[in-house]
Formats: structure tokens, C-alpha cells, sequence
């Protein structure tokens, strides 16, 4: 039923143009120890089904029962800072002003309301892809997971994978007065360590050659978390996968066929090129491969983060893969993605903003910028924007011309669609937008900056609501 022959194909083509390895042979040990592993850890959840408690007649027909399915709760990006890390003075203050629009002045309550959430949530599983960390700080690390461990023990599990901030980075940070000061960071072993009890210890399968791991999610389906950073010997933005990773990848969506499982792959880096413009870094290198592999096996779902912008879309194939990039935890309007999976591969996916108002007035904090977090989240991010404009205009010499009014107007412009973009939601603004002098202006004055670039991608693209996907 599956495309194995196409699947062939297509390995031997990039072995040939990429220097690929072919694929070993597992050995024994390792069979049995995977077996072993999947008799003793992998977890089965019956799920329940709604049945008519009453008579069916003889002139009654009864319904087709629905196929059993799942449902995960998806957060990525959390940027987790641990509070001992900063003492909120100006290096801190500067960074968050100048920043990507993480709210990271109230990353903690955030935190604390996503896992507030979850639990009356109850969803099945919640899968975290990547950047837990806000650098890769341990101590942000294990305060981080000490958390994570609320969930579980409201009988929700919880899997992880890293993103390219959380490894042997050495951008870890501590903020004291008007200087960033270096951090202790983790190494992969540390990694597998501190979040042990978060998927690594659970999984069916682990990849030896990275973080890559299967877990069970129920009796059908299971997640393949796929490690896509580059952290040695040097921490890297962009991501990949490793050649070994591959024959990994191939030899369990093999078994998983051969057991009837659904597969439900995740990484941190996009599978598809999402941004038009910012593909280098947030786009897997050589993702075709992947993208082949997966397809050949008819897998209908890929989940992603790094973009901290919420989006999907399809490849290039009618019968492709659909990838769905959640927005970041941490940046307004802080939502997080809910997907109930379906047995036969249909699923729906929404957003859900944290709501920060009810969990101040549950929790008894009376922080007016929680309790009005809708507004101040958007005014912080649009202020971030309005300053990445700024930045942008005194860096590029063909720009310090600009006079005042333009600046202003273009960096207003810059914002409005930036914000709308962050929560996929451009299609609500974009027309208003473009009628705007600012946006001419990028067009006319501004086309030799990449933010030009991003501001039309972003009309051009914003055209739907990003924040739902439905798929019988």
C-alpha cells in the first residue's frame, strides 16, 4: 500500500547528490533492546467511546461508531528565563525592548497560566517543540522542568524535544545591571538528563545518533520527535538532520505500517519553506529528503515551532503533507495550539490564547498589565516592531536619509503587519494596511532593506486565518 519503490528512488538520488550514508544494519542487541523497551514503557490509553444507551428499534439503523482519536495541547518557544537570571534592571530592560516580542518580563507568570490551563484543558498529551529556554541556561532548564512535572502529576504527560536555543549555546545569560553576564549552558547529555521523565524515558525507539525519539501516544498513533538542531561542536540557528537520523526515521515508520500506527511527526525547524524570506535558518537544510520520505509514506500531519509566527501550509503535492508552525508561548497573544488527531489521519487544529486576565484574578496578582493582558500584550509587541524598524533604519546606511515622518509612518506600518503576522491573523488588516502612505513608502523608499521583503511578504501571504486547520 505504501510507495516503498518511490521511497528508494529517491535515497539513492540523494546519496548520490548530498553524500548520504545508506542504511546499516540495526544490531541484534539493539533490536531486542527496543523490543524490550516497547513491551516494558509503551504507554497504551484506551480511549473511551460515546455509545447510545438507548434501544435501537428494528426500523432504526445504528450509526458507525467514530474512530478513536486524540487530543494534544502544542506549545513552542517558551523562552524560559530561570528569576534568578535576571535582576530586571537595564541590560535586561534594553534586551526586552529591542528583542523579537518575547514577553520575557512575565515569562514566569505565562508559564504558570499554560500549566494552569492545561490541566483544566486535560487534553491527552502535550507536546513542547523546542526553545524551552531562553538561551540554553540550566538553571533556566531545570527550573523549566521542575515545572513541567505539574502537569504529569495531573496525570497529563508531557514530551519534549530541544530547539537551537536550548544546547551548547553560548548566548546563555544572566542580566546584572547594565551588563549580560555568560551563563551555564547544557550539553546534549545534560539535555536527555534533565527532561528524562519528558519522552526520553517513555519512548519505543531512541535515535542513537541525536535527540530523536518515538513515542506511543495512544494504541494508534504514535509521535516521532525529531531532533533538527545543530548544537555540536558548535550551537548553530538553522537545523538539519542527520544522515544516520534518516535510516532512523525510515526503519520506524517501517515498523510503525508493519503495527498499523498513524504516524504524527514534530521538530523544531519547518519542514516547508513557511517565510519566504527568512528560509536560511528556519527551514530544515535539505528538507526535500524529509519531506520525500515522510510523503512516500502518506504521513498527513507535520507540527513545527521557531518561527514564533503562527501559520500552515501544504506541499507542493495536492496529496502532500500539511505542516502546522505554532506561534511562540512567549510572544502576544500567547497561545498555544490544540489538535484533535483522528485514527484515519483527519484532524482539526485551533489556537487558544492564554487567557492572563482569569488566571491573575484566579492566582490574586494584581498586576494591571495581566489583568488587561490583551491590550498591553498587543501595545508591547506593536512597541518592539515599532523599534525593530528603528534599529533597522540606523543600521543601514541607503536608510539614514529617511526623514522623521517616514521613519515614523514606515515603522508604524511595520508593526501593525508584524503583530497581525504573529498571530496569523494579517487577512483582518491587510487591506487597510496597504492603503496606507507607510507602506508606500517601504515599497518606494525601502526596498533595499530585508524588511521590505517581510512587510510584502506579509500582505501577500496574509490572505486567511491561520489559526485553524481542518482536515476530514
Amino acid at each position: 500500500m505504501k510507495k516503498r519503490f518511490i521511497l528508494a528512488a529517491v535515497i539513492v538520488a540523494v546519496c548520490v547528490t548530498a553524500g548520504c550514508s545508506l542504511k546499516e544494519q540495526v544490531p541484534e542487541n539493539t533490536k531486542e533492546s527496543e523490543e524490550s523497551r516497547r513491551e516494558t514503557k509503551a504507554p497504551t490509553t484506551e480511549i473511551p467511546t460515546t455509545k447510545d444507551t438507548q434501544q435501537t428499534t428494528e426500523a432504526e439503523t445504528p450509526e458507525a461508531e467514530e474512530e478513536p482519536g486524540v487530543k494534544i495541547a502544542i506549545a513552542t518557544d517558551m523562552h524560559y528565563l530561570a528569576r534568578d537570571l535576571t535582576d530586571f534592571q537595564k541590560s535586561f530592560q534594553y534586551t526586552v525592548d529591542h528583542g523579537d516580542g518575547k514577553v520575557m518580563q512575565y515569562v514566569w507568570e505565562i508559564t504558570d497560566a499554560f500549566i494552569e490551563e492545561v490541566k483544566e484543558e486535560r487534553p491527552d498529551l502535550v507536546i513542547l517543540s523546542g526553545d524551552l529556554t531562553y538561551n540554553g541556561e540550566k538553571e533556566s532548564h531545570e527550573e523549566f522542568a521542575s515545572k513541567l512535572y505539574e502537569i504529569e502529576e495531573a496525570g497529563i504527560p508531557v514530551i519534549v524535544i530541544p530547539g537551537n536555543h536550548d544546547i551548547n549555546n553560548q548566548l546563555a545569560a544572566r542580566f546584572a545591571g547594565d551588563t549580560v553576564e555568560k551563563a551555564e549552558s547544557i550539553t546534549s547529555q545534560e539535555f536527555e538528563e534533565i527532561y528524562e521523565d519528558f519522552g526520553y524515558n517513555e519512548a519505543v525507539s531512541r535515535d542513537t545518533a541525536s535527540l530523536s525519539y518515538v513515542y506511543q501516544i495512544n494504541d494508534t498513533t504514535r509521535a516521532f520527535m525529531l531532533d533538527s538542531c545543530q548544537y555540536e561542536p558548535k550551537n548553530l540557528v538553522g537545523g538539519m538532520i542527520k544522515d544516520d537520523t534518516y535510516d532512523w526515521i525510515e526503519e520506524q515508520m517501517e515498523e510503525a505500517h508493519e503495527l498499523g500506527m498513524q504516524v504524527l511527526p514534530v521538530s523544531h525547524h519547518n519542514l516547508l519553506d513557511e517565510s519566504e524570506v527568512y528560509l536560511q535558518d528556519c527551514t530544515i537544510e535539505h528538507s526535500e529528503q524529509l519531506i520525500d520520505q515522510l510523503e512516500s509514506w502518506e504521513v498527513p500531519l507535520y507540527l513545527s515551532g521557531h518561527l514564533h509566527v503562527q501559520h500552515y501550509m501544504k506541499s507542493a503535492k495536492d496529496s502532500g503533507i500539511d505542516e502546522i508552525v505554532t506561534s511562540s508561548l512567549a510572544t502576544p497573544p500567547c497561545q498555544y495550539g490544540v489538535l484533535e488527531y483522528k485514527k484515519d489521519g483527519g484532524f482539526r487544529y485551533h489556537t487558544k490564547a492564554l487567557d492572563m486576565k482569569a488566571w491573575a484574578e484566579k492566582t490574586g496578582n494584581r498586576d494591571k498589565n495581566l489583568l488587561n493582558f490583551d491590550t498591553y500584550g498587543k501595545q508591547f509587541l506593536s512597541k518592539v516592531f515599532y523599534n525593530q524598524a528603528q534599529d533597522e533604519f540606523d543600521r543601514r546606511d541607503v536608510l539614514k536619509n529617511l526623514t522623521k515622518y517616514q521613519r515614523d509612518q514606515m515603522a508604524k506600518v511595520y508593526a501593525e503587519l508584524n503583530v497581525a503576522c504573529t498571530s496569523g491573523k494579517v487577512y483582518s488588516i491587510r487591506d487597510k494596511v496597504m492603503q496606507k502612505a507607510g507602506y508606500g513608502m517601504w515599497l518606494e523608499e525601502g526596498y533595499q532593506s530585508i524588511l521590505s521583503e517581510y512587510v510584502q511578504w506579509i500582505t501577500s501571504d496574509g490572505t486567511k486565518d491561520y489559526n485553524l486547520l481542518d482536515k476530514e
